[in-house]
């Protein structure tokens, strides 16, 4: 059966090379070019080194099946071009020149020789290059024409899959959507760098950071002792993982996030799987303007629509992109996430949330979720920002004896893999949401404090962040200006270590803060 395929396959190739040959459909290359490079590789190593570098697989990550991740030998259009590389690629692992002489040597007792144009061929690629001098302009070009082959590659394995009704649709269009992405941003392996240089980058970037220039910094989450914990903000690339059981605050913490990040142009794209928009907006509005949405369309108070018209306003103004698909795929979702990165050039993903995307069938619902996660962090990666992923955690934290219900990295619901796959993991915690005594809330100093705590951070230290949080509006805020600073150096915490150890935080009862401040202070954010 599977001779039979492949003989079906061979056949189709050839009439397919047949028909674009009397079309004068040839796929586009340069034979000149070719010959130059490899001319220039047989006259200097240093050529040699320059065009591998250029060529090294994954030339174009994920565009090539995962059989010829390492054959970097068909950027070369021609099949002779192809076997000589080859030798000079073996010729350079041990260590041997690659001149006229030893490639001969090396193609006869590889038996390659002939498939290669033979010796007579062989010397007029040596005789046609007298430089190696441009060798990497050639080099650029004969890539250039690769990838236009591999798009039309690409373009005709799409309307073979379209035309099948054996394939996955969506699966076809993420597939295809993957391949043209990586070839658009030219996804060409990373060379080696120096300490030199790398330092030298690095030191900018810091004082960049330092500076009021946030271009290279994250993105800024509005809080101050937050944005101290986590190095400036939600970083590029990162995953970020919020977590908190039921009626914590994860949507509004999680749409205070996005309003202050678009408040400063940055432009967010918002995957609501659980809430319509509207309900969002709703949300959004009674937290920045500080009023009950609900209560005056109950109650009919037209006096108070100014209010909703003048918040509106400001909300229309806002970089702000909703999603609100209830059936989102993961692969849906990266599809959506590249279109928004191309057309708006979103600086911020928010997911809302994990645990309700859906994934392909696997074996078990936690490998299900190790997709999910996993596919995520592809996506920070891939696209370069910041993905804030809002998680659901199990029912561990209510059945904790004693007063002491914060959360824990082992709480995370499913899978094992959210904690792995996260470059950063906050928990919302409420200790006042578990006290029903008025006087030990007052006394502990729990009213109106939600507590951020940063259970994992890949790149910094743990830590918590006191705000203040009014749930009647679903609104939280920096808990007073004087923040201390955190300390210079801190030791990461593990599950059983979750207090204030990295980093003292400032007592925040009501005994010190001022009166002004007991229901909402000054500086709320949103």
């Amino acid at each position: 059966m599977e001779k039979e395929n492949k003989k079906k396959s061979t056949v189709k190739k050839v009439i397919k090379s047949a028909f674009d040959t009397a079309l004068n459909r040839i796929p586009p290359h340069s034979i000149d070019a070719e010959i130059a490079v490899l001319g220039a590789m047989m006259l200097s190593r240093e050529a040699v080194y320059k065009v591998i570098s250029l060529f090294a697989y994954d030339t174009v990550k994920s565009v090539e099946n995962k059989k010829n991740k390492e054959d970097s030998s068909k950027v070369f259009y021609d099949p002779k071009h192809q076997e000589i590389y080859k030798a000079i690629l073996e010729l350079d692992r041990m260590n041997v020149a690659p001149d006229i002489i030893s490639l001969t040597e090396h193609l006869k007792k590889m038996g390659s020789l002939e498939l290669a144009g033979g010796t007579y061929y062989i010397s007029e690629i040596n005789r046609l290059t007298p430089t190696y001098a441009h060798v990497e302009s050639h080099a650029r070009l004969v890539q250039e024409y690769y990838f236009r082959r591999i798009l039309i590659d690409i373009s005709e394995k799409f309307l073979e899959d379209c035309y099948s009704e054996t394939t996955d649709i969506l699966e076809v269009v993420d597939e295809t959507e993957a391949k043209i992405f990586a070839v658009a941003e030219k996804r060409i392996s990373k060379n080696f760098q120096s300490m030199r240089s790398l330092a030298t980058d690095t030191y900018k970037l810091i004082e960049k950071m330092m500076s009021d220039d946030k271009s290279e910094g994250g993105v800024s989450t509005g809080y101050t002792i937050l944005d101290r914990i986590l190095n400036g903000g939600l970083q590029k690339s990162d995953l970020c993982i919020l977590a908190a059981r039921p009626s914590m605050g994860k949507t509004a913490f999680a749409l205070a996030l996005t309003f202050n990040a678009a408040n400063n142009k940055i432009p967010v794209a918002f995957f609501s799987l659980e809430m319509n928009a509207k309900q969002l907006v709703m949300r959004m509005l009674s937290s920045y303007k500080q009023i009950n949405v609900k209560e005056i369309i109950t109650y009919k108070r037209r006096n108070e629509i100014s209010e909703i018209i003048d918040g509106m306003g400001k909300l229309a103004e806002l970089p702000i992109y909703f999603d609100d698909s209830s059936t989102l795929s993961i692969m849906e979702m990266r599809a959506k996430c590249r279109r928004l990165k191309v057309e708006k050039d979103v600086q911020l993903i928010v997911v809302d949330y994990l645990q309700l995307i859906q994934s392909i069938k696997a074996e078990s619902r936690e490998r299900e979720i190790a997709i999910i996660s996993s596919t995520l962090k592809q996506i920070a990666r891939e696209l370069e920002v910041p993905v804030l992923a809002l998680a659901q955690l199990n029912r561990s934290v209510e059945t904790r004896t004693g007063k002491d219900r914060t959360p824990l990295l082992s709480d995370l619901r499913e899978s094992g893999s959210i904690e792995q796959d996260a470059d950063v993991v906050m928990f919302i915690h409420r200790p006042e949401y578990y006290e029903k005594n008025e006087e030990e809330v007052v006394r502990n100093g729990w009213k109106n404090l939600a507590q951020i705590i940063v259970g994992k951070h890949r790149n910094g230290a743990t830590g918590i962040a006191d705000l203040f949080f009014n749930p009647n509006f679903g609104r939280f805020g920096n808990r007073e200006t004087n923040i201390e600073e955190p300390p210079r150096f801190a030791n990461r915490n593990t599950d059983a270590q979750y207090t204030q150890t990295v980093g003292t935080q400032p007592n925040y009862s009501h005994s010190n803060i001022p009166t002004s401040q007991a229901n909402e202070p000054e500086d709320v954010v949103f």
